[in-house]
C-alpha cells in the first residue's frame, strides 16, 4: 500500500510542477534564464551553460527559483529531485531549510515585540532574560549588550554558526547551547570583546533573541514566530518546527554534500531555531521581500510599520549590517539579502529598496557556486541595477606589478590569514586552514576567481606600495593589511 501511495504522491507533484504556466513575455524570460547561464569568465572560448548542465557540472540535486518584479511574484519554479531516491521533484512548494535566512523573519518578530513596547531594542538584554542570564565577564568593559546588538551582529559575542544534529540524536535545550553543555555540540556563548564595538556575525547572538522572545512572550519560538510573523505574511506552508511537525515528507527536501552525496539523515535539525531553523520555500519568501518592500514604502503594515521597518533596513554601527538582514549599495541602489546554510541545504534572497524586485534561490546541496550564477542570470535578464555582473575579462600585468601583491595578509573579521604568491599570470592565496585558489588579473588591483564567485581587490598607500586588502565572497566584504 505504501509503494502505491509513493507512487501516486511522485505523480501527483510532477503533474502539479508541470502546471504552472505564465503569460508568454514571461515565459520568454524563464526560457533565456534557462537556457543560457551568465558565464564568470568572458571569451573563454566555451558555450553557455544550461541551467540543466550547470547544476551537473556543480553536482546540484535541485534548486528551487523565485523572481519580484514590480512589488509582484512573477513567477516561481523548481528544478531536479527534492529527493532523488525517492524521485520525488522539486516543486514551487518543496520545502527547504533556509540557514541563516531563519534570522531575517526573526528580526521582523522582534521588532514587532519592540513596534508593540514590549521591548526596548536599546536595554541591557538581562533586563528580558528571566530562564538564563547573560553571564558578563571583563572582557564586556561594563557596557551592557542590547537586543538591537544582537540583531546587527554587534555585541561581541562568539559562536559564528551551529552544526545542527542528526534526526534522532538528543536535542539540547536553549539553555544548554548558550552554554555549551551537553548535548549541544557547540561551545558556549560568551563574550570576545566588548559590545557595540564592532561588527562580528554571531548566530549564537541570534540564539539569545531567540530565548528572549520565548521568556517575553511565554510561549514556544515556533509559535510565535507562525502567528505572529509567518501567518500575517502570508508564509502559510513555512514553519520554525524542528523537526517539522504536520508537514507532509514529500514536501521536505533531502539534503546532499558537496559530491551530491545523501545527508545521512536527510537533514539535520537545529534547535538554534531563530538563527538556523526556518524550512520555507522562494514563494513564502517572496511574500516577507515584498512586503517589507511595502512597508518600506508606507504603503502596508501586516507586521512591521514604516518606521520599524526604516530601522530594521538601517545599518547598525556597520555600513552593511542591519537588523536581521545586509545592505548592499550599489552605487545609489540599495539591496537588503541575506544568504542561508545549513548541512545539505544553501539559499539567497536580494530585494531592491525602491522599485519592488528581487529574487530568492534555495538549493539543496552544499555547492554555494551555482546561486550566485543563478542570481546574475536572473538579473541580467530583468534588469536588476546594480545586482547583475558582466563577465570578468583577464587582463595581462607586469612581472612587476604582480610581484608587488605578494605577501602576508591578516583579515581580522572574520579572523584568517591570506598567504599570496605569484605564478606567472595570476596569484595563488591560500587561506588559513583551507584549500588554495586561483584569481587572476582584471584591472591594476583587482582579481577574480574564474570557477567561483570570488574577487579581490588590493589597496594601495599615497606611496603606491600595497598595504591591504579587501575580498569579496557571494557579496560578503572582508578586508585586511598586508603584515609587514
Amino acid at each position: 500500500m505504501k509503494r502505491y501511495y509513493l507512487l501516486f504522491t511522485c505523480l501527483f507533484i510532477q503533474i502539479l510542477a508541470k502546471a504552472q504556466t505564465y503569460p508568454s513575455n514571461i515565459e520568454q524570460k524563464i526560457h533565456t534564464i534557462e537556457n543560457s547561464m551568465v558565464k564568470r569568465v568572458a571569451d573563454d572560448g566555451k558555450p553557455s551553460l544550461t541551467l540543466k548542465q550547470l547544476m551537473a557540472k556543480y553536482k546540484v540535486k535541485g534548486i528551487s527559483i523565485a523572481v519580484i518584479h514590480n512589488y509582484k511574484l512573477e513567477w516561481a519554479k523548481g528544478y531536479g529531485w527534492a529527493d532523488e531516491k525517492r524521485h520525488i521533484p522539486v516543486t514551487a512548494q518543496t520545502l527547504f531549510e533556509a540557514g541563516s535566512i531563519s534570522k531575517s523573519l526573526n528580526a521582523v518578530g522582534v521588532l514587532k515585540l519592540a513596534q508593540t513596547k514590549k521591548l526596548n531594542l536599546f536595554a541591557d538584554i538581562n533586563q528580558y532574560l528571566t530562564s538564563w542570564k547573560f553571564p558578563y565577564s571583563a572582557v564586556a568593559k561594563g557596557r551592557h549588550i542590547t537586543m538591537a546588538n544582537l540583531l546587527s551582529h554587534t555585541a561581541g559575542l562568539t559562536v559564528h554558526g551551529f552544526p545542527g544534529y542528526e534526526t534522532g540524536k538528543p536535542l539540547p535545550g536553549i539553555v544548554q547551547i548558550l552554554d555549551g553543555k551537553k548535548p549541544a555540540n557547540s561551545p558556549a556563548v560568551r563574550s570576545e570583546f566588548e559590545p557595540g564595538l564592532k561588527f562580528q556575525y554571531s548566530g549564537g547572538g541570534i540564539t539569545i533573541a531567540q530565548l528572549m522572545v520565548m521568556d517575553i512572550t511565554h510561549q514556544p519560538y515556533a509559535q510565535y514566530m507562525f502567528d505572529n510573523v509567518l501567518k500575517p505574511l502570508g508564509m502559510l506552508n513555512s514553519t520554525y518546527a524542528q523537526p517539522p511537525v504536520n508537514i507532509k515528507p514529500e514536501l521536505l527536501a533531502a539534503g546532499y554534500d558537496e559530491t551530491g552525496k545523501a545527508i545521512a539523515s536527510k537533514y539535520h535539525v537545529y534547535p538554534e531555531q531563530a538563527a538556523a531553523g526556518l524550512w520555507t520555500n522562494p514563494t513564502d519568501l517572496s511574500k516577507f521581500i515584498i512586503e517589507v518592500q511595502q512597508a518600506y514604502a508606507g504603503r502596508s503594515a501586516k507586521v512591521l510599520n514604516h518606521q520599524t521597518t526604516q530601522l530594521m533596513l538601517a545599518p547598525y554601527l556597520n555600513q552593511s549590517a542591519a537588523m536581521g538582514v545586509f545592505i548592499d549599495d550599489y552605487n545609489g541602489v540599495k539591496y537588503f539579502e541575506h544568504s542561508g546554510v545549513d548541512e545539505g541545504f544553501i539559499s539567497h534572497y536580494y530585494g531592491s529598496f525602491n522599485n519592488g524586485d528581487g529574487v530568492v534561490v534555495m538549493i539543496n546541496t552544499n555547492n554555494m557556486d551555482i546561486i550566485s550564477q543563478v542570481i546574475n542570470t536572473i538579473a541580467g535578464v530583468y534588469h536588476f541595477n546594480g545586482l547583475y555582473r558582466a563577465p570578468k575579462k583577464q587582463v595581462k600585468l607586469s612581472a612587476d606589478a604582480m610581484k608587488g601583491f605578494a605577501g602576508k595578509y591578516v583579515i581580522a573579521n572574520p579572523a584568517m590569514t591570506l598567504n599570496i604568491i605569484v605564478k606567472k599570470d595570476h596569484l595563488l592565496i591560500t587561506p588559513t586552514g583551507d584549500d588554495a585558489f586561483t584569481v587572476y588579473p582584471e584591472g591594476q588591483n583587482k582579481f577574480f576567481a574564474k570557477d567561483f564567485n570570488v574577487d579581490i581587490e588590493f589597496v594601495r598607500s599615497a606611496n603606491r606600495q600595497v598595504n591591504g586588502i579587501t575580498l569579496t565572497q557571494d557579496g560578503a566584504k572582508m578586508a585586511g593589511k598586508k603584515a609587514q
